[in-house]
Order: C-alpha cells, then sequence, then structure tokens
C-alpha cells in the first residue's frame, strides 16, 4: 500500500494532527527501547554531555587555562546541539526503514517519520539545556534571565531544522544507501569546523571571523548559545541566516516528500 500526499499543506498538516497519537506512541516506544532496565532512564541525555563537558573542561583548562565558568556552559550548549543535528542526521537516514512495516499498513503522511525522530532527539536536547542553564547560573548568576524570551523561537527554528535535515536524508538513503555513511563523514568534519569544543571568540582572535560568517551551524548555535551564555539576543546576521538555512532545508524536504511520498514505497 502506498502513502497518499495530500495535495494543499494545509490538509497535510491536518492528517499529520489527527495521526498524532500514532506518531507520539512512536516517540514513546523509542524512549521506552532505548532506557529499557535503565536505572537513570531519559537522565542519561543529561548525564552524558555533563560527563563529557567536565573530562574536556579538564584537559581544555590545563592545556589551554580557559575559565572552566565561562568556558563549561559554553562547550556543553554546543555538545548538546550537536547531539540532537547528528541523531536527527543519522537516525533520520534510518527512519523510513524502521517505519515501513507501518507504512506497509497504512498510508500515513511520510512526514511523520522524520518528525518521530525529531521529536525524540528534541526531547533529549531540551532536558540537556535545562542542565546547561543551570549550570550557567551556577557559575555566573540569574543575569540571563531576561534573555531566555529568545529560546522558544529559537528551538522552534531547530525544530524545524532538524525535522528538514531528517525528512531529506531519510529519501535519499532509500535511493542512495550510502548516503548515512557520507553523513557520517560530512558530521565529522562539520563538528571541527563549527565552535562545538572551542569557542567562537578563539576564532575571532585568531582572525578567523570568516569561518563563522560562513558557516551556518555556527549561526543556528548561537541562537541558543548567545541567550543563555551572554544574556543577549543573537546578532541580527545569525538570525537571518539561520532562517534562511532553516527556510531552504524546509523547501527542499517539502519538494521530496512532494515528488517521492508514492514512490518511494517500491524502493523499501
Amino acid at each position: 500500500m502506498t502513502t497518499q500526499t495530500t495535495a494543499h499543506p494545509i490538509g497535510y498538516a491536518n492528517a499529520i494532527w489527527k495521526l498524532r497519537y500514532f506518531w507520539l506512541s512512536l516517540v514513546k516506544m523509542d524512549l521506552r527501547t532505548r532506557y529499557r532496565r535503565s536505572f537513570l532512564g531519559i537522565g542519561w541525555s543529561m548525564l552524558h554531555p555533563l560527563a563529557m563537558t567536565a573530562v574536556i573542561c579538564t584537559v581544555f583548562h590545563k592545556l589551554f587555562d580557559l575559565d572552566v565558568r565561562e568556558f563549561g556552559p559554553s562547550l556543553m550548549a554546543g555538545l548538546c546541539f550537536w547531539s540532537y543535528l547528528s541523531t536527527c542526521t543519522t537516525h533520520g537516514c534510518r527512519c523510513l526503514y524502521q517505519g515501513e512495516p507501518y507504512i506497509r499498513q497504512y498510508p500515513a503522511p511520510m512526514a511523520i517519520y522524520p518528525l518521530r525522530v525529531t521529536l525524540g532527539a528534541g526531547i533529549h536536547f531540551v532536558f540537556a539545556l535545562l542542565v546547561v542553564i543551570v549550570l550557567r547560573w551556577g557559575f555566573s548568576g540569574f543575569d540571563n534571565v531576561p534573555a531566555l524570551a529568545y529560546l522558544p523561537p529559537a528551538l522552534l527554528l531547530l525544530f524545524v531544522f532538524g525535522w528538514g535535515v531528517a525528512t531529506v536524508v531519510s529519501f535519499v538513503n532509500v535511493y542512495f544507501p550510502d548516503t548515512e555513511h557520507i553523513c557520517e563523514v560530512v558530521l565529522q568534519a562539520l563538528f571541527y569546523l563549527t565552535p562545538i569544543v572551542y569557542t567562537p571568540e578563539m576564532l575571532r582572535n585568531r582572525g578567523m571571523d570568516w569561518l563563522l560568517d560562513v558557516n551556518p551551524m555556527a549561526n543556528i548555535l548561537e541562537l541558543v548559545r548567545r541567550p543563555i551564555l551572554h544574556g543577549e539576543a543573537p546578532s541580527l546576521y545569525a538570525v537571518a541566516l539561520s532562517a534562511g538555512t532553516v527556510f531552504a532545508v524546509g523547501c527542499v524536504a517539502t519538494l521530496m516528500l512532494y515528488r517521492f511520498e508514492r514512490k518511494v514505497i517500491f524502493q523499501l
């Protein structure tokens, strides 16, 4: 049985909403499966980046004499962001294969399977981000509270971006099975080109501002980092470039749904 693409976007969104109990149950099932018999459960989503932050901070403090109070929250925010993005990408590659039993039984909108991945990754990201905020409060006080109002729209942009990436790679991977391996290589390269384990200031102090300006990942990360770490609104340049990137990825994802939603079943 093939899926049916609703011609009108509002009708398509309505079809997804009507199946909300289905895809929410898939997300719950993924979380239960991942943390089955685990003592901490979803607490690992907070403990893992916290442990990595502690280890890297210890090493970098010794090597580069960095202030842990400033570097720690910045590093953890970057690690949480990258974990979300890499999960959306790598798990997104497999989401249509993972959902194949359901796809063959019922013609639900294909968009719900990347949505399943994005929601699961988003839940972990939000929990970890709460730890970043608490960490920042513990080190530097509560002066960033007013700026936290910028986080909800930033998280919404990040969610749409994650869904768009997961959607694109899910279809590409069905037709080109090496996509997941290519994505892993690209993500590894982008990890070091994006200020994750180093701060943007380290690049600016060495005259490498251009690397921040042309890297969409760095600008999307700024939408989350700046309100938490500096208590400031993100720069207009970062907002504009991030919004443009998310819009472009969303358009490509929508186009792929329109072109391949009815056909992809024959490739699974």
